[in-house]
C-alpha cells in the first residue's frame, strides 16, 4: 500500500472531531488556520468557539472594533495574527463583497495569508490540489522519506512542497492535507514518537536507518533577548490606577500596560524609585513605592524573554484620566498583565 494510501486510512480511523473540519466555510477555514499558527489545538480551540460566537460573519468581525478583536484574542500570543485577521476581514467585507478568493492563488494576496493558511483553505474549501507544509508535515515527510535538508531555508521548502504534491492524490487534496497534517500532530510527534505503534513503520527511512530523533534537520534559533520591564502600577485616592496604549512596532502594539521603566537589567527598588520620582509620569505627587512581588516575573516570548516587574506607585490626588479596577478589566492587554490585574490588583 502506498504512503498516501496508508495516510488516510490511519487519518479515517484516528481523526479528531475538530469544528473547523465539518465545514467548507472559508471564512470558519481561514479562522481557525489564523488561530493555529504557533497554537496548538487545545489552547486554539475556546478562541475558535468564541470568535465564532462574537462575529458569526465575516461582516461581522470586520466591523468589530481592534479593541474588541483584541479583547477577544487576548491570551492566544501573536497579536500582529490578530490585527491582520482584522484587516482582511474588512478588506473582504468592504472590497469583495465578503466573498473569499476561491482559489490558492487569489488567497495568497490577502493580508496575514501565506503558502501553507492559502494552501490550507484552498484545499479544504475548494478542494483545490495545492499541498499545505507546516512543521508537522515537514517532520513526516523528512523522517519517512530521510530528507535531512534544513527545513529553515527556503530550498529545502520548495522541495518538500513539490513531494508533497507529488504524492497528493489530485481527487483527495482535503483529505491528504488533512491526514498528513493530523499524522504528525498525533502519531509523528516531535519527542519520542511511539514508532512501534505506526502504520509506517516498515516504510520508513528514517527508522530503518536509527534516524528518527535527528529528524527533520533544523537550525537552531538566535538566542532570546532578555529584557527588563518595571510596570508602574498608580493608586490613587479613589482607588484608580493609569494605564497607556502601546503604539509604535514591536510587540503587544495596540494592547494596553501600565506606565513602564525597561532597564538593561534587574533594577534594585531604591535606583528604580528615583527614576520614577524624576520622571513621574503620573503629573501628581506620588506618596510610596513599593514592590507588589516578591521578584520579577519571567514571561518568554518567541524570541524574547521579559522579566517583569509591578510597582505600586501612591499618588496623592486624583489622577486625570484614572480607571476604575472593573473598567481596566474591559481593555486589551497582554496576558501577563491581565493575570496580574484579574489576581493580584483585585478589589
Amino acid at each position: 500500500m502506498n504512503f498516501s494510501k496508508l495516510l488516510i486510512q490511519w487519518y479515517l480511523q484516528h481523526k479528531r472531531d475538530l469544528p473547523w473540519r465539518n465545514t467548507q466555510n472559508p471564512y470558519h477555514i481561514w479562522l481557525s488556520e489564523i488561530m493555529l499558527q504557533q497554537t496548538r489545538v487545545a489552547q486554539g480551540m475556546p478562541y475558535f468557539y468564541a470568535f465564532t460566537e462574537a462575529f458569526p460573519t465575516v461582516f461581522d468581525l470586520a466591523k468589530a472594533s481592534e479593541e474588541q478583536v483584541l479583547k477577544l484574542w487576548q491570551g492566544l500570543g501573536y497579536y500582529s495574527r490578530a490585527r491582520n485577521l482584522h484587516q482582511t476581514a474588512q478588506s473582504i467585507a468592504f472590497g469583495m463583497d465578503g466573498k473569499f478568493p476561491a482559489n490558492y492563488a487569489g488567497l495568497l494576496k490577502l493580508k496575514g495569508v501565506g503558502e501553507y493558511t492559502a494552501g490550507a483553505i484552498a484545499s479544504f474549501a475548494y478542494n483545490e490540489p495545492v499541498p499545505v507544509v507546516d512543521g508537522n508535515v515537514f517532520r513526516v515527510l523528512a523522517r519517512y522519506f530521510d530528507i535531512d535538508l534544513d527545513i529553515a531555508s527556503a530550498d529545502a521548502k520548495k522541495e518538500f512542497r513539490k513531494l508533497a504534491l507529488e504524492l497528493m492524490p489530485q481527487d483527495e487534496p482535503a483529505i491528504f492535507n488533512q491526514a498528513i497534517m493530523e499524522f504528525g500532530a498525533l502519531q509523528c510527534v516531535p519527542k519520542n514518537p511511539d514508532c512501534g505503534s505506526c502504520v509506517m513503520n516498515h516504510s520508513c527511512a528514517a527508522l530503518q536507518k536509527g534516524k528518527v530523533s535527528r529528524l527533520p534537520v533544523k537550525s537552531k534559533k538566535a538566542q532570546a533577548k532578555n529584557r527588563f520591564f518595571n510596570y508602574l502600577v498608580a493608586e490613587d485616592e479613589r482607588q484608580d490606577t493609569l494605564i497607556v496604549k502601546r503604539s509604535g512596532k514591536g510587540i503587544w502594539h495596540g494592547l494596553y500596560e501600565f506606565p513602564v521603566i525597561e532597564t538593561d537589567a534587574e533594577a534594585q527598588l531604591d535606583a528604580i524609585s528615583e527614576q520614577i520620582l524624576a520622571e513621574n509620569p503620573f503629573g501628581k505627587p506620588i506618596v510610596s513605592i513599593s514592590e507588589m512581588h516578591a521578584g520579577s516575573i519571567l514571561h518568554k516570548l518567541t524570541h524574547q524573554h521579559l522579566h517583569i516587574r509591578f510597582l505600586k506607585v501612591t499618588i496623592r490626588g486624583v489622577l486625570e484620566n484614572g480607571i476604575d479596577r472593573d473598567t481596566l478589566k474591559t481593555f486589551p492587554f497582554p496576558i501577563v498583565i491581565f493575570n496580574f490585574i484579574d489576581n493580584d490588583f483585585s478589589e
